[in-house]
């Protein structure tokens, strides 16, 4: 007589857990529950969790990085702005106190504005430099005439010129009747200024040394 066939293994594990008592089965339960929730976490969580916090660990620095540029970018236009006024500032000293004579256009000036000022220029006489510690003057003799308040005007006119311009010595002579106005002859020192060069200062250099 042959022997019994063996039921297929599991079947007989299926009738060996069932034979189980149930808190053996809990166990058994619970055990299975916590290997899936390890094998979830160390395959699954942890690596996610882990790629979000260099994500945000990223982020922040990213978020640092932007703060110091746009502190950057704000030094950097401010620097801009004030190197822009100091250039502005640099070219309007220049054209008040330039570093060359320009003679022949500070006569212009005066003539153009003795002109519209309605004087008439009789002399125009520059005189030698005055070098001076921090400038060096530049003084015109000038003999204009004319009506008073056209001496004003052109005081005026003067001072409203970009370039420093000083007047000195004003000599009111020879008033007259002339129809209706009183003239006057007027002797005045218009003085401008320049700037030292190195060529101002090689002269003075060579002759202490020597």
């Amino acid at each position: 007589m042959a022997p019994p066939a063996h039921a297929p293994k599991s079947a007989a594990q299926a009738q060996t857990f069932t034979a189980l008592p149930p808190p053996a089965k809990a166990g058994i339960l619970i055990g299975l529950v916590a290997l899936i929730s390890a094998i979830y976490y160390f395959a699954l969580h942890q690596p996610l969790a882990d790629e979000i916090q260099q994500s945000v660990q990223q982020h922040a620095q990213l978020e640092t990085d932007m703060q110091h540029a746009r502190e950057r970018q704000q030094e950097y236009i401010a620097l801009r702005e004030e190197l822009a006024s100091r250039e502005g500032l640099d070219r309007a000293n220049l054209r008040v106190l330039p570093e060359d004579a320009e003679i022949a256009s500070f006569l212009q000036d005066l003539n153009r504005l003795a002109e519209t000022s309605g004087l008439a220029m009789r002399l125009v006489e520059p005189r030698p430099e005055e070098p001076e510690a921090q400038y060096i003057r530049l003084p015109v003799s000038l003999h204009v005439a004319g009506r008073y308040h056209q001496l004003a005007r052109f005081m005026y006119n003067v001072s409203r010129l970009e370039r420093a311009i000083s007047l000195e010595d004003i000599s009111l002579q020879n008033p007259h009747v002339s129809g209706e106005d009183i003239l006057i002859d007027v002797q005045v020192l218009a003085t401008t200024f320049r700037r030292p060069t190195a060529a101002d200062a090689a002269p003075a250099s060579s002759s202490t040394g020597g």
